[in-house]
């Protein structure tokens, strides 16, 4: 039997080219779909993998009680002082390293497609590139203080149009120059806008309010202490997180919507694959009713004939999920 399995099995190999139309539909139509789900999981990693590796142990994420993200917080500048005054907060000449911070979100045209898409603008002060880690201009300048100039992540430099050093952009009824680009190790910061948060306030009409203050601490065991003094002050009403931990949060939300819709849409196009490989078998032995009935009449069993044609739809499935998992891997690969 095993004998006349493999030698089915080989004639049907070697004849493939001969039904090219009905092997490519099964070979591409697996090749999509293993392309889409992995695809769709390498997005959802890559986004948890920038995530994890922005956050840091040693820096502290201050917002409002009750808020589960930085666009929903609120904290006066009287509360972001106290902050900054806490115990624990990592010092130096210049004074504590913490950074009082807002954000909005603007629009931009990517460069591959010319669409739409939202970017965030942060505000911060003067110690924020201190308080992050692996943050490194690469060109221009810093923004100079009170004015309308921003520095773009490397990232988002090369994904949208406009970014350039000199160029200017207009947001509602303000204008921004770029005048720097930074780089954060690949991190999520990268894809972010700076400018100084005194111009964004007024800008956006925030008045005297940011949404958060990230505090570099002395080390990470002091992060207890800085916690316990600003949630046991009478005067704030704040939560306090490392940044890493918000981060993992935050990441964990998203990658569950994007797996979740990517295995939906791999479902739905692997049973479409699947008829299309049953169509495909059902193509081979109707195509080969007087071959099929001459290895009978030969002496070949039903038993290695249903088998030769199970392994040479599985062969096509094979190379058909290679096809996909290595355009996946070409596109996807670091992104």
């Amino acid at each position: 039997m095993l004998s006349q399995i493999l030698a089915i099995t080989g004639l049907n190999l070697r004849t493939l080219p001969e039904r090219r139309g009905a092997s490519a539909a099964t070979l591409f139509g697996i090749a999509g779909v293993v392309a889409v789900f992995v695809g769709v999981l390498s997005i959802a990693e890559g986004f948890r993998a920038a995530m994890r590796s922005t956050g840091a142990e040693d820096i502290a994420l201050v917002m409002r009680t009750g808020t589960d993200s930085e666009m929903m917080s609120g904290i006066g500048r009287d509360d972001t002082e106290v902050v900054k005054q806490a115990p624990g907060v990592l010092r130096d000449a210049k004074g504590p390293i913490a950074s009082a911070e807002l954000f909005v979100i603007v629009d931009l045209p990517k460069r591959s497609t010319g669409s739409e898409a939202n970017v965030p603008l942060r505000g911060v002060q003067a110690r924020a590139m201190a308080a992050r880690t692996g943050l490194k201009l690469v060109a221009g300048r810093m923004f100079a203080p009170g004015k309308n100039e921003i520095i773009a992540g490397a990232s988002a430099a090369r994904e949208f149009t406009g970014l350039d050093l000199g160029r200017t952009l207009r947001w509602g009824r303000n204008e921004w120059t770029v005048v720097g680009i930074f780089t954060a190790g690949g991190t999520v910061a990268e894809s972010e806008l700076w400018c100084d948060a005194a111009v964004l306030q007024p800008a956006y009409q925030r008045g005297n309010t940011f949404q958060s203050v990230r505090a570099k601490l002395a080390s990470p065991g002091e992060f207890q202490r800085f916690k316990d003094a600003l949630t046991a002050d009478p005067r704030l009403e704040v939560q306090v997180q490392r940044e890493s931990e918000y981060l993992a949060t935050q990441s964990q939300t998203l990658t569950q919507i994007i797996q979740g819709l990517g295995t939906i849409i791999a479902v739905l196009m692997g049973i479409g694959a699947v008829f299309g490989a049953l169509n495909t078998m059902y193509s081979a032995v109707s195509a080969r009713t007087r071959e099929i009935g001459t290895l009978r009449a030969l002496g070949f069993g039903s038993g290695p004939l249903v088998v030769s044609v199970l392994v040479e739809s599985m062969v096509l499935a094979a190379l058909g999920g290679a096809l996909g998992a290595g355009f996946a891997w070409l596109a996807f690969d670091g992104f």
